[in-house]
């Protein structure tokens, strides 16, 4: 009877146990997903570094070509684009009174000046340039003798654009060229200041600016000399 009613009684007990609840499991992480991720965004971040230095390579590049672009402009300007005016009409026709020349200043750092050249040049730093042709070369002897030029004795008849020469000036009498100096003259004899007079006479080759080579005048006379 007492073994029965302890049966009873455990029967009970376990009866007033509560059911434990289930632990939910746990999702496992996944931790390749994760690398994925990290690893995208360190590709991503090497990707903008790299257009970063993309962008300032051509930004770099981009200066480098302007510079480049402005100092040959200004190299340009300086060799073959310094402007003098003509006041007269000493070179006509090929220049006119007022007509803009290009100067060449650069050729005459290659060669020297030839005859037959038309060359700016100015006796003193304070007065204006002026434009005439080469006439007489270093170490020759100019003289004018019946509207004729001789050069050394001898009449010249290439690279002359003068003739019936009226007035002969200082080359009445042979003048003789010392090595860096040159006997000038304009087109127009008449009515030209140049190397006859002994305001100017003969011209050093230091004095001489350049060549004159492009006529920005606008007009028909507009073009290469």
């Amino acid at each position: 009877m007492q073994d029965l009613d302890f049966r009873r009684k455990r029967k009970k007990r376990a009866g007033k146990k509560t059911a434990r609840p289930r632990r939910a499991k746990k999702k496992p992480v996944r931790r390749g997903l994760r690398f994925e991720d990290a690893k995208a965004q360190l590709h991503f971040a090497q990707e903008k570094i790299q257009r970063n230095r993309s962008g300032i390579k051509e930004l770099a590049v981009w200066a480098i070509e302007i510079l480049i672009v402005c100092m040959a402009a200004v190299f340009l300007i300086a060799a073959f684009g310094q402007r003098v005016s003509t006041a007269g009409d000493s070179m006509s026709p090929v220049l006119k009174n007022g007509d803009v020349l290009l100067i060449n200043r650069l050729i005459y750092r290659v060669k020297s000046p030839s005859r037959g050249d038309i060359v700016a040049f100015r006796q003193n730093e304070n007065g204006h340039y002026l434009v005439k042709r080469i006439v007489g070369l270093p170490g020759e002897t100019v003289q004018i003798v019946d509207g004729r030029v001789l050069i050394d004795g001898e009449e010249l008849t290439e690279d002359i654009y003068v003739s019936d020469i009226g007035y002969a000036g200082e080359a009445q009498q042979p003048v003789e060229l010392g090595e860096d100096e040159y006997f000038v003259m304009g087109d127009a004899h008449a009515v030209s200041d140049d190397s006859r007079l002994p305001s100017i006479g003969n011209v050093s080759r230091d004095n001489i600016y350049g060549q004159a080579w492009f006529i920005v005048s606008p007009g028909e006379d507009f073009g290469f000399i």
